[in-house]
């Protein structure tokens, strides 16, 4: 059986879009790139949405990206970076939101801490980049393929 959320998020998804556009106008996310020591990918499974993703999230008003990717990972993942979030890329996220973009960052030194998300992320797992979950995003397997394994960077998330 599929999650309530997982089911209602495709109805709920225009109200969200709609309000975040009436609120931000364009709208700015970051995700977060995290290894552990053994080189494997932190990755995370909503409640909501289907697969694997890089944690992130959107940024706040009067927040900074590298503030809101270091709030996210808190949030979802359970990881305090140790280190001001590095910047690796910037994608257009049109075809899934128009005016969207996100920000991909890498933290390579960080401390666990306790979650501070509730009823948002399902599981949470470190995978190694060549052996990713059959269900990983489409946007988040390319991300890795590009930060560690050379591929060529697409301006599209």
């Amino acid at each position: 059986m599929k999650d309530w959320k997982r089911i209602v998020e495709p109805y709920s998804r225009p109200l969200f879009f709609a309000y975040s556009r009436l609120t931000r106008g364009k709208t700015l996310g970051v995700r977060g790139l995290v290894l552990d020591n053994q080189g494997r990918v932190l990755l995370v499974e909503h409640t909501y949405v289907e697969g694997w993703w890089l944690p992130g999230g959107g940024v706040d008003a009067g927040e900074t990206t590298q503030a809101a990717v270091a709030r996210e990972l808190r949030e979802e993942a359970g990881v305090n970076p140790l280190e001001t979030p590095k910047l690796l890329s910037v994608h257009s996220n049109e075809t899934f939101f128009p005016g969207d973009h996100v920000l991909l960052f890498r933290v390579d030194r960080w401390e666990p801490c306790d979650m501070t998300s509730h009823g948002e992320i399902k599981a949470v797992g470190f995978f190694a980049p060549d052996a990713l979950p059959e269900n990983t995003n489409r946007g988040t397997r390319r991300r890795i393929q590009e930060a560690l394994m050379g591929a060529e960077a697409d301006p599209v998330w």
